[in-house]
């Protein structure tokens, strides 16, 4: 389904993430990344419909952690169906449960299904804040050329 993810948002070739890492990440003694997946019956069978892949964060001002989601992903076949709602759901239900103060998300300014899914829950566009990424030859370039303090 993370490949599926990928196609869907226009980034066929960009997943380089293998079954052993996920398992490797998700499995992990102490893991730094969980995922809640859903199903749905197709055929007299429950099958993978959609995922969620979420990290913890922790907001300086509020004292407490909250919840970063990373991706979610709902089947084409299973859209409309409350899947997305209801992960949404339970990673709200994570934060209600243990205390944590937010949910946060990016989303791509075009995908226009997910904006209604998020809308339709509450989320709300945190526009005052600009998205950065440093990552491949910047990020090495900045580890190897400044020094720690």
């Amino acid at each position: 389904m993370i490949h599926e993810l990928a196609v869907y948002e226009r980034e066929p070739d960009a997943v380089k993430t293998t079954v052993d890492q996920l398992r490797d990440t998700l499995f992990a003694p102490s893991p730094a990344v969980f995922a809640h997946v859903a199903e749905a019956e197709a055929g007299g069978e429950h099958q993978l419909a959609g995922f969620a892949i979420w990290f913890l964060t922790y907001s300086t001002w509020e004292g407490v952690h909250g919840i970063h989601l990373e991706d979610l992903y709902v089947r084409p076949t299973t859209r409309g169906s409350g899947l997305g709602r209801r992960l949404m759901g339970s990673l709200a239900g994570e934060c209600d449960a243990r205390g944590y103060a937010r949910l946060e998300w990016k989303v791509l300014k075009w995908n226009e299904l997910a904006l209604g899914l998020y809308r339709s829950v509450g989320g709300q566009a945190q526009d005052e804040w600009e998205v950065y990424r440093l990552d491949g030859a910047a990020l090495r370039a900045l580890a190897h050329t400044v020094p720690a303090p």
